[in-house]
């Protein structure tokens, strides 16, 4: 009985972990955008300082989750919840690595005047946002209704990003002196897109968490 209570605390740990992870990776994201509105190279640069943390902490969740299988050899919905661990903090990271993307496509475009207002790239960040925030809610909860709910934003997502990039490049004729801003502006709506491709992933990983199935929530 002891030693199930030690297990059942070290998976509890290891939970945790990965929920912070999770925040990490939303506020990274948060202020890339907000860098991108305000144009903050500062910001940007602090963005890509400290990503540091995150690597960091998903090599320790992985270090750990190995651990736990080498030394407890779980089985069934504990052996899952493992795994899932392993795969959600790699998710986790890859949008944390958007994030940085972003922030150095902000730097890219520096202080040029915008082509247009930012205000359809921050809608579509926040919703992807959004979709990363439920997903790290749904795995703490174990949440399948919530983490299936992901792939209706996933696909208002998809669509915005194909209207946003038409747009984007179509003014390449019209402001041939800022091809560099016009590239790096599309580079960061494809960031976005892949950030919520990446949450998906996250609440598919969830349902076989809960399922023991694995299923494609983009079909």
């Amino acid at each position: 009985m002891v030693v199930r209570e030690s297990f059942q605390t070290q998976l509890d740990e290891l939970r945790e972990m990965l929920v912070e992870l999770g925040q990490l990776a939303e506020n990274a994201l948060e202020e890339a955008i907000d860098a991108l509105k305000n144009q903050d190279i500062d910001k940007a640069l602090r963005i890509i300082d400290n990503d540091y943390r995150i690597n960091d902490l998903e090599e320790e969740i992985n270090d750990k989750a190995i651990l736990l299988i080498a030394k407890q050899a779980p089985v069934a919905s504990d052996l899952r919840r493992i795994i899932v661990s392993i795969k959600i903090s790699s998710d986790v990271e890859r949008i944390a690595d958007f994030a940085v993307n972003i922030a150095k496509s902000v730097i890219r475009i520096g202080n040029e005047p915008l082509i247009k207002p930012l205000e359809d790239i921050p809608d579509l960040a926040e919703t992807a946002k959004s979709m990363l925030t439920e997903a790290i809610e749904a795995y703490k909860e174990e949440d399948i209704v919530l983490a299936k709910n992901m792939a209706d934003k996933d696909d208002y997502v998809d669509e915005k990003y194909g209207q946003l990039i038409q747009e984007i490049l179509g003014k390449l004729k019209e402001y041939p002196d800022s091809t560099n801003q016009i590239i790096q502006l599309s580079f960061i709506c494809r960031y976005i897109e892949r950030t919520a491709d990446h949450a998906t992933n996250i609440a598919e990983s969830i349902v076989y968490l809960v399922k023991g199935k694995h299923y494609d929530l983009n079909e």
